[in-house]
C-alpha cells in the first residue's frame, strides 16, 4: 500500500473539496488547491454566551480559521444558537464547529445552528465499558445496522442543510466493538471512521472529513497513513480531506515538539488539509504555532530537487527500529539495541561541560567533531569499497542538495541496498543547504498557506523555529525507525540545543529522561483549571523520571487516551477528580483541593516516588 504520492517528492495528497459555510462570507473549503486550514477550540462553558463569542473573536484577530466549541448535553448545543447569532451580528462569519461526544440528540440539535459538527465514531453511538466480548459476523453485522440507525437522521440532516461533518476518531476512545475485533491499534482506529463513513455515502453525503487522533505521535503517523492508503484502495472518489492534531500534547516545548514531529511530518509527506496544534494553554497560542509549523513546511520538504527512487526500506505503517550494529561515541555505544544517542557540536560540548554534574540525566553523549563519522552523498549509490563493515557510523555529508528527511531515507535506503546495518547519526540540518534548498519555491510553499520560515536578523532561526525545525526533521525520521544518534545544530544556544536533542527524544518515545505528561487542552467539557491543575502537578512530580501521568479535564478520552500512563488525574465531576492507574480508576470523587496530595500518595503507594535531589 502507498500513503502518500512520493515519500522523496513534495506532492500534496489529491482530495475533493469540503466546504465549511458560506466562502462568500468568511467559510473556507478544505482540501483540493486551497491551502491548509487552521484551527483551534474555545476554552470556556458553551452556557456562557458573551464569553464564547468574545474567545471566538480573539481566536480570529489571530489567524483562526474554523472554531470548535463542545456541546456535551442537548441543552449546550441549543445555546450554539445564540452564540452564532451573536457573532454574525458583530460581522464574524468563521464557521463554528459543534464537538459531539456520546449524545446523537446534541448533534441533531447542533446542525441546526452551526456549519460543521464533529462526531466521535468510538463514543456517538456506544457507551465505552471495557468489556471483553467475541463478536461473531452475525452479531458485527447487527452492531453496524444499530449504527447505522443512530447515525443516519444527522447525516440526512447535515445533508439537507448544507452542514459539513468531521468523522474524528480518538485513539483512547475506540468503541468495544472495535476494540474487542482490532484492538487498540492505528487499524481499529481507520475501520472505525470507515464504519460511519461507508453510512455517509449509502446517503450520497461526501461533505465530511477524517480526522485520527492520538496523545503519541508515533502512533498518530501510523494511523494517518493507514488511513491514506486504505482511502486509496477503496477508490478515487474517497479521496477525503484529512485534520490533523497530536491530541493531549501538553503545554510549553513538549507540547510543540509533540505536535511538530505528528503533524509536521505529515504534511512533509503531503498530507493534511487542515490542522490544530492541541496545547494546555489559551487558545489564541494553538495559532501562532500553527502559522509558524506552516511556514517550515516549503523548507523541510523536497520540492525542488527530484529524486529517482521508489522502494523504501521501512514499513510506513508498522514502527519497527532499524536494525543496526553498534558503534563507539568514545566512551558510550551507539546503534544495536543502545540507547539513541546525543551528540553535540565541540563549541557546543566546551559551553556545557563545565556546569554538567555527574549523574545528570542531560549531557553529551558525543562530540561530532571527535567521531569517526563516515559522512555519505546518498544521491550517489553507495559502494563496498565506502563500506566495507557494519561498525562504521555513517551520516548524510555536509552540502548534499536535499533536505534532511529526503536525504537520510535516501541514506537508509542505499545502506539497505548494499546489505549494511551501519548505524546513522541524525542531523537536524545539513549546513549550507536551507537557503539554496528553499530559493526555488513560491512564497506560499506546498499549499500550506504560509509565507516564509522566520529568522533572525543573523539568519539563523528564532528559537520557535529552530524548535519546530528540529523536531519535524528529526522527529520524522526517528518515526520511520531511522537514526541511532541525533545532532542538534537549529538552536543556536548551547544549553538549549542539548536540552531540546533530549526532549525530541522523548517526545518521538526514544527515551524518557524526566517525568513524561499527557495533558489535555482546556474545552468546556472540563471539570477543573487545566493549565493551573498542570503547573501545580509539575511542580511535585517533575523529577520522577520514566513516569509518565495524564492529567485530563473530563472522561470522554481519558481512560483510552491515558492507557500507557503509570497514573492519571481526572476530572469526574465538578471540582472533584479521580485517579487511575493504567486506564483503572482506583480512587474517586477526591476534593480538588486534596487531589494533587493524593495522586503523590498514590505514587508513593506504587514505588515510583523518589525525593527531588
Amino acid at each position: 500500500m502507498s500513503y502518500c504520492p512520493s515519500v522523496w517528492n513534495f506532492s500534496r495528497r489529491p482530495t475533493r473539496e469540503v466546504v465549511i459555510g458560506d466562502p462568500a462570507r468568511g467559510g473556507v473549503v478544505i482540501g483540493g488547491n486551497h491551502p491548509v486550514v487552521k484551527q483551534s477550540m474555545l476554552t470556556c462553558d458553551t452556557m456562557d454566551t458573551a464569553t464564547c463569542v468574545q474567545q471566538t473573536l480573539d481566536l480570529v484577530a489571530v489567524g483562526c480559521q474554523i472554531v470548535r466549541i463542545t456541546a456535551p448535553t442537548v441543552k449546550d448545543a441549543a445555546n450554539l444558537e445564540h452564540i452564532v447569532r451573536e457573532l454574525r451580528a458583530r460581522g464574524c462569519w468563521v464557521p463554528i464547529v459543534a464537538d459531539i461526544h456520546f449524545k446523537p440528540e446534541a448533534a441533531m440539535e447542533a446542525v441546526k445552528w452551526v456549519e460543521k459538527v464533529r462526531i466521535n465514531p468510538g463514543n456517538y453511538a456506544d457507551s465505552k465499558k471495557f468489556a471483553v466480548k467475541e463478536y461473531t459476523d452475525e452479531a458485527y453485522a447487527e452492531e453496524l445496522k444499530r449504527i447505522e440507525e443512530k447515525f443516519s437522521p444527522l447525516v440526512l440532516e447535515a445533508k439537507r442543510l448544507d452542514r459539513a461533518l468531521r468523522i474524528g476518531t480518538n485513539h483512547g476512545s475506540l468503541s468495544d466493538r472495535i476494540m474487542n475485533r482490532y484492538g487498540d491499534s492505528p487499524l481499529g482506529m481507520v475501520e472505525s471512521a470507515l464504519e460511519f463513513v461507508r453510512i455517509c455515502r449509502q446517503h450520497d453525503f461526501h461533505n465530511f472529513v477524517f480526522s485520527m487522533k492520538s496523545s503519541n505521535p508515533k502512533v498518530m503517523i501510523e494511523c494517518y497513513r493507514l488511513l491514506s492508503a486504505r482511502l486509496a484502495q477503496e477508490g478515487p472518489d474517497w479521496n477525503y480531506p484529512l485534520h490533523l492534531g497530536v491530541t493531549e500534547a501538553g503545554e510549553g516545548e513538549d507540547g510543540r515538539i509533540k505536535s511538530a514531529i505528528g503533524i509536521g511530518s505529515l504534511l512533509c509527506d503531503g498530507i493534511g488539509d487542515t490542522i490544530r496544534v492541541s496545547l494546555t494553554e489559551d487558545s489564541p497560542r494553538e495559532i501562532a504555532v500553527c502559522n509558524d509549523l506552516l511556514a517550515q513546511i516549503p523548507s523541510l520538504a523536497n520540492s525542488a530537487i527530484p529524486v529517482s527512487q521508489s522502494a523504501i526500506s521501512w514499513d510506513p505503517f508498522h514502527f519497527e527500529r532499524r536494525e543496526s550494529a553498534e558503534a563507539s561515541l568514545g566512551d558510550i555505544r551507539c546503534g544495536g539495541e543502545q540507547l539513541v544517542r546525543v551528540v553535540v557540536t565541540q563549541a557546543t560540548f566546551d559551553k556545557v561541560a563545565p556546569k554538567i554534574l555527574p549523574k545528570a540525566d542531560v549531557k553529551p553523549e558525543g562530540v561530532y567533531e571527535d567521531l569517526n563519522l563516515l559522512e555519505l552523498d546518498p544521491t550517489q549509490p553507495l559502494t563496498i569499497e565506502q563500506l566495507n563493515c557494519d561498525t562504521q557510523l555513517v551520516t548524510v555529508a555536509d552540502g548534499v542538495a536535499l533536505p534532511p528527511i529526503t536525504a537520510f531515507r535516501l541514506l537508509a535506503v542505499r545502506l539497505h541496498q548494499l546489505g549494511r546495518k551501519n548505524p546513522i547519526l541524525l542531523k537536524d540540518r545539513l549546513v549550507g543547504q536551507a537557503s539554496s534548498l528553499s530559493s526555488g519555491l513560491p512564497a506560499r510553499g506546498p499549499n500550506t498557506g504560509a509565507g516564509s520560515p522566520s529568522d533572525s536578523q543573523d539568519g539563523c532561526p528564532t528559537p520557535e523555529v529552530a524548535l519546530l525545525r528540529s523536531a519535524v526533521n528529526l522527529g520524522s525520521l526517528l518515526a520511520d525507525g531511522i537514526g541511532d544518534a541525533i545532532l542538534v545544530r537549529n538552536e543556536a544556544g548551547a544549553g538549549q540545543s542539548l536540552r531540546l536533542a533530549f526532549n525530541i527524544l522523548q517526545a518521538a518515545g526514544c527515551r524518557s529522561f524526566k517525568t513524561d505528561y499527557v495533558a489535555c487542552p482546556s474545552c468546556g467539557r472540563t471539570l477543573f483549571n487545566l493549565q493551573t491543575v498542570t503547573a501545580r502537578i509539575k511542580a511535585r512530580t517533575d523529577h520522577l523520571k520514566g513516569v509518565k501521568i495524564a492529567i485530563m479535564g473530563c472522561i470522554v478520552n481519558g481512560p483510552g487516551e491515558m492507557a500507557d500512563a503509570d497514573f492519571g488525574y481526572v476530572g469526574g465531576a465538578p471540582n472533584k477528580i479521580n485517579l487511575y492507574v493504567g486506564k483503572k480508576p482506583v480512587k474517586f470523587n477526591i476534593p480538588e483541593e486534596e487531589a494533587v496530595d493524593c495522586l503523590v500518595g498514590l505514587i508513593k503507594e506504587h514505588g515510583k516516588w523518589v525525593e527531588a535531589a
